[in-house]
């Protein structure tokens, strides 16, 4: 089953300063934190803040080569978590067909903010999520683990703004 969710923020794991996307289920109070890299967070955040560049970045070009071609973006799922790292799939829609492209959860979750597409994620991630072997997780500068117990302490008033 899969549930549909949204782009709670973006925030920056304390103990390794990567960003982490939150996605918040539509009609629950559960979430997804997604550790992504520097870059895709930027992409995220830029769409989220709605702020235009002169160019077109990696995603808005992508955005407009399929508005040219004529496909849609049906919807994106993050379908998988295996041994830390979550996968999802791009479902197209051209002329009727609908194909699926496997893709980075940080990647789709861009793509389907600038098309305005729903986010869906399938119920078990949820729950794999929290039993996510932190012990795996990068680490900082000075050695130490980014740990869940970290993100679970934060309020929500803690997802901020990315700073770019």
């Amino acid at each position: 089953m899969f549930i549909e969710m949204r782009v709670a923020g973006i925030t920056v794991d304390p103990m390794t300063n990567a960003p982490i996307v939150i996605l918040r289920d539509v009609n629950s109070d559960n979430t997804l934190p997604i550790w992504i890299g520097v870059l895709e967070a930027s992409a995220i955040a830029s769409e989220v803040e709605k702020m235009k560049f002169t160019r077109p970045m990696t995603h808005d070009l992508f955005r407009n080569v399929l508005d040219k071609v004529d496909v849609s973006l049906k919807r994106i799922e993050v379908n998988d978590l295996r041994e830390n790292v979550y996968y999802a799939t791009i479902h197209l829609n051209h002329a009727g067909a609908v194909i699926a492209v496997d893709a980075r959860p940080s990647d789709a979750i861009a793509l389907a903010l600038r098309m305005s597409s729903p986010i869906f994620v399938e119920a078990s991630i949820i729950e794999k999520s929290r039993s996510v072997d932190y012990s795996k997780a990068p680490k900082t500068a000075d050695g130490s683990k980014a740990g869940g117990e970290t993100l679970e302490n934060l309020t929500p008033e803690s997802f901020g703004k990315y700073k770019m």
